[in-house]
């Protein structure tokens, strides 16, 4: 038994709530128990030693009030240094707080419907749902309500505590042009299919396994149709199936992903029928495929009932307290109060008329935070080694460096290009499933990102080729920039790069060849 399990054995998670008050009040934090306040959403700071944490924070159904952001701004202001971040599975994350501020944050907090309980930890994570639901005409279900269902059924419930690692799910209500769930534990795509009596039902396919990190793996089927009202029963139910049946020996393979790998889908899809639900779940077709997995629900899109949702590119998930109240300015003044986080670490304001659209826009370019279409709305970046214990390499502002070099050079696009940056081989910002794919390492002492090319969680439903050798961090910006100008100067009209690159051949794409051996770096400065 690692030595998480057997903490995790001897005070069930959940109650390091019940311990923080004394940490606060004594001002340092047992040691012995520091991992189990992932459970409370909050991690130790790099450097750990300086004591200050990072907390992340559940959006339950990722809508939340103009009021709610203008709150979570002050608390990153008073609190945090004015450190604000958006993440790619639509959470807030504060920096530089200390555990004798930690209670009253939560106090705060509570009011809000938001939630740090089960945002980290080897529980239920905060659950993934379509920021178009209730929105896009091309919507088959609005997933809101099982969302919010899926609030103490699922996040946050002691049944789920104690999993053998963390658990992500999603809900998508536009299968078409979401593909998130390719890397989820269990991803529940709404879609119709005909009934017998040739009436369109509407449900649910559900996938199971996905998974990044250092090994990967995509969500399989596990080729059911179920109802929009047994969601919530059969997440239930395969999370109880992964608590009892997954590994815990060894916390590398303890996802779901590794138990569906060694015993197969159907084998699990039989135990979570017999042991957990007691029936049988009706066969199903598949949902429909998104062609680029989300990112092209940027910008400007048409509501159902007229009026427009505009998705804000916040650039790499960065967002002040100036922004943040500025933002929810906007919301009130062109939309109803209400905003929305992405999974691709952008904010959206719903409800905007068309007649606003371009005041809104020009307001939203006063704030930096304008609804681009190209690589800031689709360059998403991790922590890095800023605050992360974990990393290996600077990102955020490196990635927002390369989006300011190089999104106006290629705003002519007119397919989506998405660009993925992590510091350490875990995945956080999925770069295995991008375009261009950065993996922070280590040379010696240099800093270095490996190259995945051309994943999808599109139509190709892939993981990206590892390209050989790699790209010096100081030459990250010429690098994309050279793969992005051959893309732009060799596609064909529509061509998505995943198509391009199969066609031309990954080897194109080479560190080596695309920067040449021998040249000299270009100049990096990087804000501390």
């Amino acid at each position: 038994m690692s030595d998480i399990e057997a903490l995790k054995k001897e005070l069930p998670p959940f109650q390091i709530f019940d311990l923080i008050p004394q940490y606060a009040a004594q001002g340092f934090i047992d040691p012995e128990r520091t991992d189990l306040l992932k459970w409370a959403g909050i991690y130790p700071q790099r450097p750990q030693e300086d004591g200050y944490l990072m907390m992340r924070v559940r959006v339950p159904g990722a809508e939340f009030a103009t009021s709610t952001l203008r709150e979570v701004a002050a608390i990153a202001e008073e609190y945090g240094r004015g450190f604000l971040d958006v993440t790619d599975r639509q959470a807030f994350q504060f920096h530089w707080l200390t555990i004798d501020k930690i209670p009253r944050i939560f106090e705060r907090l509570e009011p809000l419907g938001l939630h740090p309980r089960g945002a980290c930890g080897d529980t239920v994570r905060a659950v993934i749902a379509s920021p178009l639901a209730g929105l896009d005409a091309r919507e088959v279900l609005d997933v809101r309500p099982i969302a919010h269902a899926m609030e103490g059924t699922l996040t946050g419930n002691d049944d789920f505590q104690d999993l053998p690692r963390k658990f992500k799910m999603s809900l998508t209500g536009t299968p078409e042009l979401e593909g998130i769930h390719l890397v989820n534990d269990v991803g529940f795509l709404a879609h119709t299919v005909n009934g017998p009596d040739g009436e369109k039902q509407v449900g649910f396919d559900v996938w199971v396994g996905g998974g990044l990190g250092a090994v990967a793996h995509l969500a399989k089927r596990l080729g059911v149709f179920i109802r929009p009202d047994e969601v919530v029963e059969v997440g239930r139910a395969i999370a109880g199936a992964y608590r009892d049946h997954g590994y815990r020996v060894n916390r590398k393979k303890s996802r779901l992903k590794f138990l569906i790998k060694d015993i197969g889908v159907e084998r699990f899809r039989e135990i979570v029928e017999t042991e957990y639900l007691g029936r049988q779940l009706p066969d199903g077709p598949p949902a429909p495929v998104a062609r680029f997995g989300g990112n092209d629900v940027l910008g400007v899109n048409p509501q159902k009932d007229g009026l427009n949702y505009v998705v804000v590119a916040t650039t790499v998930g960065r967002l002040d307290p100036h922004k943040a109240r500025g933002l929810a300015d906007l919301a009130d003044r062109y939309g109803k109060g209400v905003l929305r986080t992405t999974a691709f670490q952008n904010m959206m304001i719903p409800h905007v008329r068309t007649e606003d659209v371009a005041a809104l826009t020009a307001e939203l370019e006063r704030l930096d935070l304008a609804p681009k279409t190209t690589l800031r709305g689709t360059t998403i970046a991790c922590t890095g080694t800023q605050f992360c214990r974990l990393a290996l390499t600077e990102t955020k502002a490196r990635t927002a460096r390369l989006v300011d070099e190089l999104e106006g050079k290629f705003a002519d696009l007119d397919v989506p290009f998405t660009v993925n940056l992590t510091g350490c081989s875990n995945a956080c910002t999925r770069y295995q499933v991008a375009d261009l794919g950065f993996m922070g390492a280590l040379r010696g002492e240099e800093e270095v990102y490996n190259v995945h090319l051309a994943g999808s969680l599109g139509q190709a439903q892939r993981t990206g080729t590892k390209l050989k050798g790699v790209v010096p961090a100081t030459r990250l910006s010429e690098y994309a920039g050279a793969v992005l100008a051959d893309f732009q100067a060799n596609k064909l009209p529509g061509e998505s790069f995943v198509e391009y690159a199969d066609r031309v051949g990954h080897e194109r794409f080479t560190p080596e060849t695309v920067l040449g051996a021998g040249r000299e770096p270009t100049p990096e400065v990087v804000p501390a």
